[in-house]
């Protein structure tokens, strides 16, 4: 095991090199740069079209755009919210939250392009149904010799849609949280009981299709995120006093790595943050990764440029808001410094340390929430690739595999499921971004025609 362990990690640290920054925050940045800022620009247009403003039933498509938002942000509010930064801090530091930032900003750009093509190329599954997302948008718009990149993107789809970080992050809080402060014995068996709960809960809801996803997405995020929002700012509240300090430290430390134990990058400790502050943050809000355009991709409307424009409102309610939040939670508290445990468990430990008793369950309670809806988004992303590679009538064999892997998170370590699912990202990565870049110009295009029509309007 430690061997495979040490083989995984060596995977993810190979694949999220210099190449791949410079490709996600290189790539947004320019995207950011040359639509001249459009994401800060079109921000309060971008609400009024998620608030059903330009909805229209007849428009092709199978989800609304507020529920292709949510199932978009059920997969990223979640475990990369309340483990992934917990994770980041407990090896960077505070600084680790200001890379997380740039990376969220760039990330907006990075959203509106490939939502925006999602829907500008969709294609066809086997069946014929309209379907969006990298793989139809890189056959669709760049051509059939573009194709083996498609298929990369779907083939690594499959790993990097697996469920198994959630539901090891999900089953390491009900064992901390829930089981062995009641004295329940905790350990594989329990581990196995939970990941059979799972099984069972997703089960229900997958083999239901994306309308049940969505349904149930839809009415479940947004009450789960106004609960941890109303937790962390009363913890802030108390800590009031703490929040100048951790914020001048989040600047800080961005360019000293103070705090920083990880392994250094580009031969320091500052290009070690970076990238840990940049896989984190793109672990929690998927920019450039190309799974929300897959939810993107299906919204019901026939001008692209609106969904690209809900799109990007993603990153910044994930990273920006529920990062940021969860940040100050853990550090004001103190519990960074004072704690060994990592990831979900040390997040508990600030909710324990200023709601002694009440807190952790009610963390718990948005922490199940989150991973559940995690899991239901992530099931149909794979059947999203599955379906392209092997045709729609095989894509229910997915599931399957879905829900045994399912099991396999929850009885295996921390480590390995972080490097497993972060080396699958960085590689579908690159086809997303390569393909955006390549038709970044269409999609400048296409905006000035809508900006003039709504001029005109």
């Amino acid at each position: 095991m430690a061997t495979l362990n040490n083989i995984i990690k060596e995977f993810a640290a190979l694949v999220w090199g210099l190449p791949l920054l410079i490709l996600l925050i290189g790539g947004g940045l320019y995207l950011l740069i040359y639509s001249r800022f459009l994401p800060f620009r079109f921000i309060g247009h971008a609400f009024q079209v998620l608030r059903g403003k330009y909805d229209n039933p007849n428009d092709p498509g199978e989800i609304t755009h507020f529920q292709a938002l949510t199932t978009a942000l059920s997969a990223t509010v979640g475990m990369g919210n309340i483990a992934g930064v917990a994770v980041a801090i407990a090896i960077g530091g505070p600084g680790a939250v200001f890379w997380m930032w740039v990376s969220a900003i760039i990330g907006m750009a990075t959203k509106f392009f490939t939502s925006t093509l999602a829907v500008l190329y969709r294609g066809k599954d086997s069946e014929g149904q309209l379907q969006g997302g990298p793989m139809y948008f890189i056959e669709e718009g760049l051509g059939k010799k573009w194709k083996p990149l498609a298929v990369m993107f779907s083939v690594c789809g499959l790993v990097g849609a697996l469920p198994i970080f959630n539901v090891n992050q999900l089953t390491q809080a009900i064992n901390d949280i829930l089981l062995a402060p009641n004295h329940i014995e905790v350990g594989f068996t329990s581990s196995l009981i939970i990941g059979l709960v799972l099984v069972v809960i997703t089960s229900i809801v997958i083999l239901g299709g994306l309308d049940r996803i969505s349904k149930t997405a839809s009415k479940l995020v947004p009450a789960m995120v106004g609960l941890y929002f109303i937790l962390v700012v009363f913890i802030l509240a108390v800590n009031v006093q703490e929040i100048p300090k951790y914020m001048g430290m989040i600047f800080s430390n961005a360019f000293t790595a103070q705090n920083f134990k990880g392994d250094n990058f580009l031969g320091g400790a500052v290009g070690g943050l970076i990238l840990l502050g940049i896989r984190r943050g793109a672990f929690s809000n998927e920019a450039g990764i190309g799974t929300a355009p897959m939810a993107h991709g299906a919204a019901k409307t026939a001008e692209p440029i609106r969904e690209g424009l809900v799109a990007m409102l993603g990153p910044a309610i994930d990273t920006l808001v529920v990062c940021t939040l969860t940040a100050l939670a853990i550090l004001v508290t103190g519990v960074w410094q004072t704690s060994d445990a990592n990831g979900v468990s040390l997040t508990a430990s600030a909710f324990a340390h200023d709601m002694p008793g009440v807190g952790k369950y009610l963390l718990l309670l948005c922490i199940f929430v989150f991973s559940i809806s995690s899991l239901f988004s992530y099931a149909y992303y794979g059947t999203k690739c599955m379906s392209f590679l092997f045709g729609a009538d095989k894509k229910h064999y997915y599931n399957y595999f879905y829900i045994g892997s399912i099991i396999l998170g929850a009885t295996t370590s921390l480590s390995m499921m972080i490097n497993l699912i972060d080396g699958f990202f960085a590689l579908m990565a690159i086809p997303t971004m390569v393909a955006t870049l390549i038709m970044a110009p269409r999609v400048l295009a296409r905006v000035k025609v809508y900006v003039a029509n709504l001029k005109n309007a």
